[in-house]
């Protein structure tokens, strides 16, 4: 009940909407209530009295009745799926302003699938919630409690043998919605999981197809397909046991109202006219009996939905800002690595102690085999990460003591895995500068050696880019997100392997470009060629997460160590094979 409970709090925004929709439904009721009240009195002057032409009066006053109570109808309905729409609009958005909040430990423990499902039939069912649960429930509750005032105030014996099922309906309710709340959790739970397998299949559909495992990944799917499967028949199976046992009871109270109120009516104690009643007031309810498993599963759904969302909104990330953090501005690029230690949640330590200065328009480079740790330094400098130890300073201030905003706005990073947007490419160039104009953008490009290429695109600058880049290139990709980069005007700059998907010519046009527009810069780069390395101001050594080597690469190459063997069985031949195309270049 706490998460139903926490899930209205989203309504009270709305509460006028929500009174307003409780008012539409009061009114229809009791003019539903009605109806029965004057066939009641219709049968009675009819039969006692003769009075037929009364006939015609009570079907006009149920006509002028019904087409009262038809406005209403339409404007509880309306107001209630406008409640249920504004509520989620709301909770989707929240849940998907948070989500963007977490940091990347948060991103790295999820399935992406399973965030989408929350963001999507999570929310949805709790939409469902509102909109039938929340006031089709008080629909149902005030038409329950008006036919039973009613009910008693025509004959309270026969009003309390019809009612008496009331009680055994609300602990069957209850008994069922603790059964069906466990499936429907494991239901959901599966469900995000099917749309994880969607998602990643879909993403990596060149692996599957390169690797020809398509009847491995049809076979994980049918297999959790087929759970999801089973967890819904489970549900429907404890709901299928609950629907008919209250229809035959609500048979079985229409058939003891009848044995009963045909003899109060040979006795005089009751007239035709309030049996009628009784009858049209009892049809009444076989509407809230038969829907009550359909609200109790609801509200189970509800449950489960809430509590996964919740899930989401109750992680703290553990990258938070510190209250009164101030703006970093003017940053001349000087970067302190201080201690530095880190450790990923659950995992060995990844750092340990680095210790590094670099000075504004220096050219730092981090070299070491996968997994030393060079990733992670230039990701613990715009805070997608915290140190577990030490500090990282930026012109001498704690990164944890400045805005994020701030701190990203003076950290320019191109990835290495390049990530574009279903947009044009000017619009994933303009990604970090939205207001950038055309010109600018184009002057982005031509530093990375792209705007060339853009014009002979029939659509120039308006192309279209397919999911993920598609449709370029992994070089042209790479040089979008340079030139991306290279838009926001950083003063500190990561190149995390920027170069790696480019050929060796491409890759030279680049270097000409990023060299002017490194001057002034405080750059890291992360590289495995020569060249992205050798005229680096200071070039750190990692391994296993410590730094065992620095300095030039002139220093570093005359220097037994990780350093020398890496040149000698990596970077020499890189370099002897660049001296040979130019050679041939040049013949």
């Amino acid at each position: 009940m706490h998460i139903l409970i926490r899930l209205l709090g989203f309504v009270k925004p709305h509460r006028k909407l929500l009174f307003a929709a409780y008012a539409a439904t009061l009114i229809s009721t009791a003019l539903s209530l009605a109806v029965p009240r004057l066939l009641g009195t219709s049968v009675d002057r009819v039969i006692e009295r003769g009075e037929l032409r009364f006939l015609l009066y009570t079907g006009l006053a149920i006509i002028g009745v019904t087409l009262v109570r038809a406005v209403f109808s339409y404007l509880e309905q309306y107001l209630r799926e406008s409640l249920s729409q504004r509520v989620t609009f709301d909770l989707r958005n929240l849940l998907y302003n948070h989500l963007q909040r977490l940091s990347f430990a948060y991103h790295d423990s999820q399935q992406t699938g399973n965030l989408m499902a929350r963001a999507t039939a999570d929310v949805e069912n709790v939409r469902w919630f509102v909109n039938m649960g929340l006031l089709r429930t008080f629909n149902m509750l005030v038409l329950v409690a008006g036919v039973a005032a009613l009910l008693i105030g025509i004959d309270w014996r026969l009003a309390l043998m019809c009612l008496g099922f009331i009680p055994f309906v609300l602990v069957r309710g209850g008994f069922i919605a603790r059964k069906l709340r466990k499936i429907w959790s494991r239901a959901q739970d599966i469900n995000g999981e099917l749309e994880s397998i969607v998602q990643e299949n879909l993403t990596g559909m060149k692996v599957v197809k390169a690797f020809a495992r398509r009847d491995h990944e049809i076979a994980k799917f049918s297999s959790k397909a087929l759970d999801l499967m089973q967890a819904n028949i489970a549900a429907i199976r404890v709901q299928a046991t609950n629907t008919p046992l209250m229809n035959f009871l609500f048979t079985g109270l229409i058939a003891l109202m009848l044995w009963y109120g045909g003899q109060e009516i040979v006795k005089g104690t009751l007239t035709a006219g309030e049996l009628t009643q009784f009858i049209l007031y009892l049809a009444m309810l076989q509407m809230p009996v038969r829907m009550t498993g359909f609200l109790i599963n609801l509200l189970s759904r509800a449950g489960s939905s809430g509590k996964r969302i919740f899930d989401v909104l109750d992680a703290e990330s553990p990258v938070q800002e510190k209250a009164g953090a101030t703006p970093l501005e003017r940053v001349q690029g000087r970067v302190t690595f201080d201690h530095v230690s880190f450790t990923y949640t659950g995992a060995s330590p990844v750092l340990h102690e680095v210790t590094f200065e670099a000075q504004p328009g220096q050219v730092i480079a981090l070299v070491g085999t996968t997994g030393s740790g060079k990733t992670t330094i230039v990701h613990l400098l715009p805070r997608f990460y915290d140190v577990s130890g030490g500090a990282v300073r930026v012109d001498g201030k704690d990164v944890r003591d400045v805005t994020l905003a701030s701190l990203r706005r003076s950290v320019g990073i191109v990835q290495q895995d390049v990530f574009l947007f279903s947009a044009t490419i000017r619009d994933n160039i303009a990604y970090g500068k939205v207001s950038a104009t055309d010109e600018e953008v184009r002057r982005a490009a031509q530093a990375a050696r792209l705007d060339e290429f853009i014009k002979g695109l029939p659509d120039g600058y308006a192309t279209w880019v397919g999911e993920r880049g598609i449709t370029l290139s992994g070089g042209q990709k790479q040089r979008v997100a340079i030139a991306r980069t290279l838009l926001l005007d950083p003063p500190v700059l990561v190149l995390d392997d920027s170069t790696s998907s480019v050929d060796t010519r491409t890759e030279h046009q680049i270097r000409q470009a990023l060299e002017a527009l490194m001057r002034g810069r405080t750059t890291f780069v992360i590289a495995q060629r020569l060249s992205s390395v050798k005229r680096a101001d200071l070039i750190l050594v990692l391994e296993e997460g410590r730094v065992v080597q620095r300095g030039t690469h002139a220093a570093l190459v005359a220097m037994p160590g990780p350093y020398q063997e890496i040149y000698e069985l990596q970077l020499r031949p890189q370099e002897e094979a660049g001296l040979a195309a130019e050679q041939g270049a040049r013949l």
